[in-house]
């Protein structure tokens, strides 16, 4: 049934009293906000639902249209603001609990497409391939350009074992690539740390969660304990990590500071306006740091990442960050849906904006792909391969023990296979080992 555009308005001003109200704002400024509302553009929206509902070719659900353009009002305004109605915000909820059925990637969308922020460590998404910066542009059948966010995540979503062929447009590429990946119960698992070499140690955190701080801190304890003395320094790798638990971000930035601000954020409503500092303890203590960055390095990875180089406590490797500084936040409305809207700026100690313009790197480590030499290719032609070398001389027994001696331990091996494969990781190696050698100098 059509209403008149005039009640349809007054219903919206009366709606926008009601809202004002439970804010527990004075009479005066509900009255200001009232009186500078848009009428004008109001007027326009009621002509124009009133024309949908009664013109368009298939009747539609009144309550359909509006929560359209409630979407509409929050996607317009940047990627990362949406309308989450009552199902898709008690998916959410599932989600934060770190376990959820899906493909396993932090996305966001793009000229009314769906961008990889990063794929998440050990998931369908990433054993298939998938990159930070790919566009979706196709779920299974189904184009992805008109579609919410909310509604393209609904469709990457399902039962555990089932499939779903994605079409990819990716930078370098000629043409879309496909690839089907097969849906799984994302369990997140936010620390993973080994040792390297040389009394190095490596931790790996995949996304910002709860307890990610404290897990950091018994990480290093723990490498510290199986390496027999403390760590000379440390390589830490948010590549890929689209962020998470802002406080997770501030403990682990705490973990290896002092003293000194971490980060800071500025938005317009008062709530917004916060400042964290370290308190004193570094774990540590001093020794030399490496974080290693990419593109799909975003949000809590950023805050993490600059504030350790604006306190000059860590080198920045790898390649700039993906420039998510901003915060949502999550308000649930009366009727069981939620709003996720951008309210404040992340800014690092020195007062950089990470927003859309990341964090880079002190040291740039390009994207490059490494294979092993073959080593048959070679010409070259050594003293053993020459008729009638002299034998080297040690007895048979000692050359048992020092076969004994020079075999490596399957860490070892795995070690070795994982530095030749990950050329990032072993250029940040080398800058850990040459600052842990450059302070040994100085003392």
């Amino acid at each position: 049934m059509l209403i008149g555009s005039g009640a349809v308005l007054g219903a919206l001003i009366a709606v926008g009293t009601t809202v004002w109200a439970d804010k527990e704002e004075s009479l005066p400024a509900v009255q200001s906000e009232q009186i500078s509302l848009p009428l004008q553009e109001l007027r326009a929206f009621v002509e124009v639902f009133e024309r949908v509902s009664h013109d368009y070719v298939d009747a539609i659900d009144d309550k359909k249209l509006l929560e359209g353009a409630i979407s509409g009002m929050l996607s317009s305004l940047d990627p990362h603001s949406a309308y989450l109605p009552p199902t898709d915000f008690e998916e959410m909820e599932e989600h934060t609990k770190g376990e959820f059925g899906g493909l396993g990637m932090e996305v966001g969308m793009e000229d009314g497409f769906v961008k990889v922020i990063s794929p998440i460590d050990d998931t369908p998404a990433q054993k298939a391939g998938i990159q930070s910066g790919d566009l979706i542009i196709r779920l299974g059948k189904e184009p992805v350009k008109g579609k919410t966010l909310s509604e393209a995540v609904k469709v990457m979503r399902g039962k555990p074992g089932t499939k779903l062929m994605l079409t990819i447009v990716r930078k370098g590429e000629d043409a879309p690539l496909k690839i089907e990946i097969t849906r799984a119960v994302i369990k997140v698992k936010s620390l993973k740390q080994r040792l390297l070499k040389d009394n190095v140690g490596y931790a790996r955190i995949s996304q910002f969660q709860v307890r990610t701080g404290p897990d950091l801190v018994k990480a290093i304890e723990t490498l510290e304990k199986e390496n027999g003395k403390p760590l000379e320094g440390l390589v830490l790798d948010l590549r890929n990590n689209p962020g998470g638990v802002l406080n997770a971000a501030v403990q682990v930035s705490d973990a290896f500071l002092e003293d000194g601000l971490i980060v800071y954020t500025e938005g317009r409503i008062k709530n917004s306006k916060m400042r964290f500092e370290a308190e004193k303890g570094d774990i540590m203590n001093g020794k030399p740091i490496v974080v290693l960055i990419n593109e799909g390095s975003a949000s809590a990875s950023e805050i993490v990442a600059g504030a350790l180089q604006d306190q000059k406590r860590a080198i920045i490797a790898g390649r700039t960050s993906f420039g998510k500084g901003s915060v949502q936040t999550l308000l649930q409305l009366n009727n069981g849906a939620a709003i996720k809207v951008t309210t404040a700026r992340y800014y690092t100690p020195s007062g950089r904006s990470i927003q859309a313009e990341g964090i880079k790197p002190d040291v740039d480590i390009e994207l490059v792909k490494v294979e092993k030499v073959d080593k048959s290719a070679l010409t070259n032609i050594k003293e053993s391969d020459l008729a009638g070398h002299l034998e080297n001389g040690d007895s048979e027994d000692e050359k048992s023990a020092d076969d004994k001696v020079d075999k490596k331990s399957k860490a070892e091996t795995e070690l070795k296979t994982l530095l030749d494969k990950d050329f990032e990781l072993n250029e940040a190696l080398r800058l850990v080992k040459a600052m842990a050698l450059a302070q040994q100098m100085v003392k």
